[in-house]
């Protein structure tokens, strides 16, 4: 399993939407990119401390991306290959099959970009 889309490179998947919102898709393939919102269906309920991949050290929940939350809601950019009939082709794809999807917006620069944004933890143990 993949963590984050940056440690998909290249790795494809599909959405498949339901016929009914097939209308919503019409001018989707214009983004190079895709915001894909979506449940950690195979989550077992949150954990308040964990230690993240690539961490050695117990970290606060909400200072993560750990996958058990108290609402498992996850949050990919993806790229966008392409979208034919309700089936969206995708790369960089890090979420597990069958994941329900919550939503889809597109990824628009520079809105969902921003200078002098902060990480938080830039190396394990270490606080920007």
């Amino acid at each position: 399993m993949p963590i984050q889309p940056a440690g998909a490179a290249g790795i494809k998947g599909t959405v498949e939407l339901f016929d009914e919102y097939r209308a919503g898709l019409a001018d989707l393939d214009g983004f190079s990119h895709i915001i894909l919102m979506y449940q950690f269906h195979r989550s077992n309920g949150p954990k308040l401390s964990v230690v993240p991949f690539m961490d050695t050290q117990p970290r606060d929940l909400f200072a993560t991306r750990a996958p058990n939350r108290p609402y498992p809601i996850g949050l990919s950019i993806v790229r966008l290959d392409s979208v034919v009939d309700v089936v969206l082709h995708a790369r960089n794809v890090d979420m597990l099959d069958g994941a329900p999807f919550s939503d889809i917006k597109h990824f628009v620069q520079p809105s969902d970009q921003s200078n002098g944004m902060r990480s938080g933890l830039v190396e394990p143990g270490i606080r920007s």
